[in-house]
């Protein structure tokens, strides 16, 4: 299922007035571990699948990159990428990461920012991403954490005077869709293991180069105190794989 939430005008209002989408990149708690992740971008042809506002994109090129791919299904995301944009090397283009089809090897990089956790058949874009990827290349991309899709509610278990006792993980392998509340708007989501993300990127060809659950670090709880729930349970889970020969 292509949900497109993000045209919605309340709803994408509502997402433009989070810190990360007004502050980008540097507003965004798991981004320092996600540029980690990334190889030398120089020279590079890179694809974004599921650029939002083209922060991605952005950096790649700020990094040397020679071309950048960005798609997003969201007209709304789109327009505000181009707006932010004045780079003839980033293309822009509308479409569902279901959806993607291009040349064997057309690519050197493939990133993504919180999107696969939208995408029903993740087994089946790891194949395209894979086939899309020259040898040699990387695929490097973060969606939210298993532990945080498990049940719909998305939300802590809460005592009498609403404080945060737990965070509840049940159906844990019950894998598939999720009608989260997300900004005041029910949107749908897809749950599914550490082990599925895993074995369905080694299925696809993929070595499994690094992972990351975002601990979060000295510096990041001295900047935001907030991410001291993030000691607690894990909302993020990142993924650094590469391409080392064919299927």
């Amino acid at each position: 299922m292509k949900e497109n939430k993000y045209d919605d005008p309340e709803f994408f209002d509502r997402y433009s007035r989070m810190p990360r989408s007004q502050g980008g990149l540097d507003a965004a708690g798991e981004w320092p571990a996600l540029r980690a992740m990334l190889p030398p971008l120089d020279g590079k042809r890179v694809l974004d699948l599921g650029c939002g506002y083209g922060w991605h994109a952005r950096y790649a090129r700020e990094q040397g990159a020679a071309s950048v791919l960005a798609i997003d299904l969201s007209e709304k995301m789109l327009e505000r990428a181009r707006e932010l944009t004045d780079d003839p090397a980033i293309d822009f283009r509308r479409g569902a990461i279901e959806d993607i089809a291009f040349l064997p090897g057309e690519f050197d990089v493939v990133l993504s920012s919180l999107a696969f956790h939208y995408v029903g058949d993740f087994a089946a874009a790891a194949v395209k991403v894979h086939d899309a990827l020259a040898d040699g290349g990387s695929f490097v991309f973060s969606v939210e954490h298993p532990i945080f899709t498990a049940l719909p509610a998305q939300d802590w278990q809460y005592g009498t005077n609403g404080e945060k006792l737990h965070w509840p993980v049940d159906r844990y392998h019950d894998q598939g869709l999720r009608s989260a509340r997300f900004l005041g708007s029910d949107v749908i989501k897809y749950h599914r293991t550490v082990s599925t993300y895993l074995n369905a990127l080694l299925a696809a060809g993929f070595s499994i180069r690094q992972l990351s659950e975002l601990a979060p670090t000295a510096e990041m709880l001295e900047r935001n105190p907030a991410w001291a729930e993030e000691v607690r349970r894990p909302m993020f889970f990142l993924i650094a794989a590469d391409k080392t020969g064919r299927r």
